[in-house]
């Protein structure tokens, strides 16, 4: 009969590492690499996940919109919107929307949604 202590080493090898060990086993490059594509990850997230990023339930973002929480949950579910309810989504949540076009020779701010939602006086 095999104790089981007999495989503890070959049990410690195959169990799950602390992070900061793993990393300290991998070359400059591929830190460097898992970096980038962390930022990159960090940078761009569906609204959901931003949300939950934020701290934020659904029924928390509803209170803050006076809307259902199912509202909630179907505005992160769609990927075409109003600008203005995207707006106003990300402005619950603490943040500010900027539309910006990006070109091969440059950036550029349209700012024609920057009164979004502002009263205007005529």
């Amino acid at each position: 009969m095999t104790s089981t202590w007999n495989n503890f080493d070959v049990k410690e090898r195959l169990m799950a590492k602390k992070f900061t060990e793993l990393r300290a086993g991998m070359s400059q490059a591929a830190r460097e690499k898992s970096d980038g594509m962390a930022r990159q990850m960090l940078a761009e997230m569906p609204l959901n996940e931003l949300r939950q990023a934020r701290g934020l339930s659904q029924k928390m973002l509803a209170e803050v919109l006076h809307v259902q929480q199912p509202s909630i949950a179907k505005i992160e579910k769609r990927t075409d919107m109003y600008l203005s309810t995207l707006r106003s989504h990300i402005e619950a949540m603490g943040g500010q929307l900027d539309v910006i076009a990006r070109f091969p020779d440059g950036s550029v701010k349209i700012n024609n949604f920057s009164d979004l939602g502002a009263v205007t006086s005529l």
